[in-house]
């Protein structure tokens, strides 16, 4: 498809040797809307190419415009988290290596007066995080004045983690015959149609976040309890072929926890969470990019804008509170065409949510088992209609009957037997878990 598009030569050079000729199905429906100027909304699940959807038809626009020697940010690219935004960042320095173009990233933990020195060479592209963007605005550091592309990258995320408000100032402070291109995985997150009515003038709809990738295998593994989940991700470490795997929990404490049992079995791990600090998750993503370490242990709040080739497993041992934190979790595989599995682990109290996510995705997931490992937990022994478990319903209280004597019941002994405890073949752990 962009061999057939008049691009900037340089740009049509890059791509052909990138060898990228053929569209992803969100880049053929949004290359040629945004080359025409327009306004758009944009859903797409991860891994479908939606940064070279707004990156190529933007470059584009810029190198062939004549431009003033020293226009100041033409355009600027938003992004909720720093990992997402050097991504981007990395592919925008790239695509435009054949043209006069400058792109500058800015993103929290970096020196700030570095940031406004590079900012006075005027760089005609700026990836930013909303908040040190934010901070560089308040100094004057920063003229949107003359911008012509604003692009926000994974809204709902960036409404997830409370930066609406930021996003609104900062268009507000924008050029407003500027064009803006919103795009996210879901369009359903509370706040959207808000941020589209602020941001969008008349916006091209294309929505093709309901769409999961046919090159993903959704699997789910049943477990008693937290100790035969541990049981069943070290066994899915040591025996499913990956080149790397992503394991995904709910909190930091588990994360952290789920690390220590990786170490523990002499497994390469690494972990990420909320409280790692800039340098740490950078040492971090780099080790796991270039392969020195082959699974990365994260919380949804670490995890969000990672953009890493070669996932070929995730494990989710904590399920996802939510169907759009599934689609998010399970879009680091089965990137562009190439082929990945994803593995839910659940536990009784987990079942509903998972036939909750299954409905809002419109998904089946298959059934894995081990022998070795199977558990007392083999499904609900009923359930509604809907696939969930049928409660038990709850006993109303006998009525007395005035001047009826109450009956004592007999007390029983307090004292229990001590539990036997039993060492994990797997993990080493001991475990009270009865046997199976």
């Amino acid at each position: 498809m962009f061999q057939q598009l008049d691009l900037y030569p340089g740009l049509r050079k890059t791509l052909e040797d990138l060898g990228l000729d053929t569209a992803t199905d969100v880049q053929a429906a949004t290359v040629t809307a945004a080359l025409e100027g327009k306004d758009l909304l944009v859903g797409a699940r991860t891994g479908t190419g939606k940064t070279l959807a707004y990156l190529v038809p933007t470059i584009h626009a810029l190198a062939s415009d004549t431009l003033p020697r020293h226009p100041g940010t033409l355009a600027l690219i938003l992004a909720p988290t720093r990992e997402l935004a050097r991504q981007v960042a990395r592919q925008a320095e790239q695509l435009t290596s054949r043209t006069p173009l400058n792109t500058l990233l800015l993103t929290g933990g970096e020196p700030f007066k570095i940031q406004v020195a590079e900012l006075r060479k005027a760089p005609e592209i700026v990836v930013a995080t909303p908040g040190r963007l934010l901070e560089l605005m308040e100094k004057q550091a920063v003229d949107l004045s003359v911008l012509r592309v604003l692009v926000v990258d994974e809204a709902d995320r960036v409404l997830e983690m409370g930066f609406g408000q930021d996003i609104e100032t900062i268009a507000g402070a924008a050029n407003p015959e500027r064009q803006t291109l919103l795009l996210s995985a879901t369009l359903g997150r509370t706040g959207m149609g808000a941020l589209e009515k602020t941001l969008l003038r008349d916006p091209l709809r294309i929505d093709l976040s309901a769409e999961q990738a046919q090159t993903i295998r959704h699997c789910v593994m049943l477990a008693d309890d937290r100790s035969h989940k541990n049981e069943e991700l070290v066994w899915l470490l040591r025996n499913q072929p990956f080149r790397r795997a992503l394991v995904f929990a709910n909190t930091r404490e588990n994360a952290e926890r789920l690390f220590t049992l990786a170490r523990a079995q002499n497994l390469e791990a690494g972990v990420l969470h909320g409280e790692k600090s800039h340098d740490a998750r950078k040492a971090i993503m780099e080790r796991f990019s270039h392969g020195r370490m082959n699974i990365l242990i994260a919380s949804d709040v670490a995890a969000r804008g990672l953009d890493i080739p070669d996932v070929e497993l995730v494990i989710n041992v904590d399920l996802p509170r939510r169907g759009d934190d599934y689609t998010h979790r399970v879009g680091r595989t089965g990137r562009m065409g190439r082929e990945g599995v994803a593995i839910s682990l659940v536990e009784p109290g987990e079942w509903n949510r998972m036939i909750d996510i299954q409905r809002y995705l419109k998904l089946t997931f298959e059934r894995m088992e081990v022998e070795a490992l199977l558990g007392k937990f083999r499904g609900p022994k009923q359930t509604r209609k809907s696939g969930k478990t049928v409660g038990k319903k709850k006993r109303k209280k006998a009525v007395e009957k005035p001047g009826a004597k109450r009956k004592t019941p007999a007390r029983k002994s307090s004292a229990k037997k001590p539990a036997k405890r039993k060492q994990s073949p797997i993990t080493g752990e001991e475990t009270l878990r009865k046997k199976r």
